[in-house]
């Protein structure tokens, strides 16, 4: 799992690197590109995210977190899903869903909890 969190994680920086190739920079583009030289960005942020999505992971029921891990790390399409789980395609469809959803919940109060807990 952890391989996967850092694949993930890697995918995001790349994203936002592109992103901010895209993004109009103000000023000189000489003086943004030396002031950005030899820059390395902490990681600190990236390994905080990965805890806590970990920690999310484990809160999710064992039916939704098996889904959410086939479809979301091994890339398991729904119907390779359902015949590894031995369950129809729609509930598949169904237990992603609601697995992504409550992860997502999960990791924005992971994200509140962390940030008053640190204020």
């Amino acid at each position: 799992m952890r391989a996967w969190l850092f694949t993930i994680m890697h995918n995001l920086h790349i994203n936002a690197v592109i992103k901010a190739r895209r993004t109009p920079s103000s000023g000189n583009a000489d003086d943004v590109a030396e002031s950005h030289r030899g820059a390395i960005p902490p990681l600190q942020g990236d390994r905080l995210l990965i805890r806590d999505l970990e920690r999310a992971l484990e809160r999710l029921t064992l039916d939704q977190k098996a889904v959410v891990l086939l479809v979301g790390v091994e890339g398991f399409s729904y119907a390779e899903t359902a015949s590894v789980l031995d369950v129809p395609v729609g509930t598949v469809m169904s237990r992603l869903a609601r697995g992504r959803s409550r992860l997502r919940e999960l990791m924005e109060g992971i994200d509140q909890d962390s940030k008053e807990s640190g204020s």
